[in-house]
């Protein structure tokens, strides 16, 4: 038996415990709804968003290829992941339900992404300037 059998195997039991994991629940038909809803929302806004900036890039020139194309699917992810605190509405009847500064801590992640960008775009400039010297 090879890698590829032994991989599809562990992901049809994993989808077969998540699929029970989702019958044990109360109202599996809300987590149902709500995977629906992150499919629509893929298909419908954050797909073509990706494409539309990948063809941008290529009208314009730009190169995204390796830590920039990295970087940027880092902070998409991020973002998209962040949306749900971020868009809340006003005032939590309940402040520990959403307790953090959820914007101050978005805008550290992606310092954080910029930052590492930078360093990583740094090094490979080095990398390849003292090749080209050798």
């Amino acid at each position: 038996m090879g890698w590829r059998h032994m991989t599809g195997g562990l992901g049809l039991l994993s989808a077969a415990w998540g699929g029970w994991l989702l019958l044990q629940q109360p109202e599996p038909w809300r987590i149902a709804v709500w995977l629906g809803g992150a499919v629509v929302v893929h298909d419908g806004f954050v797909a073509p968003l990706v494409l539309a900036v990948g063809a941008l890039a290529a009208a314009t020139g730009l190169r995204l290829r390796g830590v920039p194309r990295a970087a940027l699917i880092v902070a998409g992810s991020l973002t998209v992941i962040a949306l749900p605190p971020l868009l809340r509405p006003g005032g939590v009847a309940n402040p520990t339900v959403l307790p953090l500064d959820y914007l101050r801590n978005w805008l550290l992640a992606m310092a954080a992404v910029a930052v590492f960008t930078g360093l990583l775009a740094a090094l490979g400039a080095l990398k390849r300037r003292s090749g080209r010297r050798a």
